[in-house]
């Protein structure tokens, strides 16, 4: 075996993508072994790597202050009336007891009171919305 068949040996295994090659011929012994490279990835075929993540957006700090859920399901009315002003907006002032809208079940007018004293800072429905049971209605922070 002299020099040149191994060099063709040599690229016959990079050529066809080999990384070990042995051989036994005549008593002799030959052991071939290259190190792995990495592809070349043709233009515009670049992926990116799978571990590679999109910054990751910090969780809103939670609003403070008592949910009123709704404890039925039916249709939300802010007012009284349609020409009527709603009974509570976002910055009223409600004390425990104090109505702060009106749910239609069946053809039944039931007003939600206010479990809690304090401010409403949050209106979470719309007039005129169908909601859901232990829908959010309000938020009202002490």
């Amino acid at each position: 075996m002299d020099v040149k068949s191994i060099e063709n040996l040599a690229k016959l295994m990079k050529e066809n993508g080999l990384t070990s090659l042995e051989l036994s011929q005549e008593g002799i012994s030959l052991k071939l072994e290259r190190g792995t490279e990495p592809m070349p990835i043709p233009a515009g075929q670049y992926s990116p790597s799978p571990f590679v993540t999109a910054p990751v957006e910090p969780e809103p700090a939670p609003k403070k202050g008592a949910l009123v859920l709704s404890p039925t399901v039916g249709v939300f009315y802010a007012a009284p009336s349609p020409e009527s002003q709603p009974f509570v907006e976002v910055g009223s002032k409600v004390q425990k007891g104090d109505t702060l809208c009106i749910i239609e079940a069946m053809k039944l007018m039931n007003e939600i009171p206010s479990e809690v004293d304090g401010t409403v800072v949050e209106v979470c429905v719309g007039n005129g919305q169908v909601v859901e049971y232990n829908q959010p209605l309000f938020r009202i922070a002490p």
